[in-house]
């Protein structure tokens, strides 16, 4: 009888470990949000050239969103294309006017997207 209330005890403080874990590391619940946000916001030459997302409680992500744009638009304009996105609860999305040529190689190529933590 010992042995199975051991058992129980160790697999429930197994999983308490790992929802602990994920919270305290800020591991975004949903790997598939970064692309979706992309998809959202690179449209008519816009460039995502930084992202951080991170987990603020259960189900809920918070995201900091920098964008160049040859013609930019008010933040407002970018946070409507996400609004089908519930998991996403807080946003800063900052817009910066670019000229061709201003921004990195790197930057224009989008591959400077960061997530933070990476899970």
């Amino acid at each position: 009888m010992g042995l199975l209330a051991a058992t129980v005890v160790a697999v429930w403080s197994w999983s308490l470990i790992r929802s602990a874990g994920a919270v305290l590391l800020d591991m975004s619940p949903d790997p598939t949000l970064p692309q979706k946000i992309a998809d959202r916001l690179e449209q008519n030459g816009d460039r995502i050239f930084d992202l951080h997302l991170w987990r603020v409680g259960p189900g809920h992500v918070a995201g900091i969103v920098s964008l160049a744009s040859a013609q930019p638009q008010v933040p407002s304009v970018y946070r409507k294309r996400l609004a089908d996105l519930h998991s996403l609860s807080h946003v800063t999305i900052e817009v910066e006017a670019w000229q061709e040529g201003t921004l990195s190689a790197e930057q224009q190529a989008g591959v400077a997207v960061r997530i933070e933590p990476i899970s």
